[in-house]
């Protein structure tokens, strides 16, 4: 029995998507769609709601008093 095939939109432009592994860019639609995504992860318009890590350089090192 072969499985339904599963039709998703593309993260970035909502085009209708086939998941299946032929389809390399999945789950976007075109490689311009990923990296659009990556760019948005980078500049950090995308983020991950948790709290804020400190940077390392404003750390204090308890052995360098």
């Amino acid at each position: 029995m072969t499985e339904p095939e599963r039709i998703i939109r593309c993260p970035t432009c909502s085009k209708s998507v086939r998941w299946h592994p032929s389809n390399v860019w999945r789950p976007f639609c075109s490689e311009r769609c990923q990296l659009i995504d990556l760019g948005a992860w980078a500049s950090e318009e995308h983020r991950i709601p948790g709290e804020v890590a400190q940077d390392e350089e404003s750390s204090e090192d308890p052995d360098t008093k």
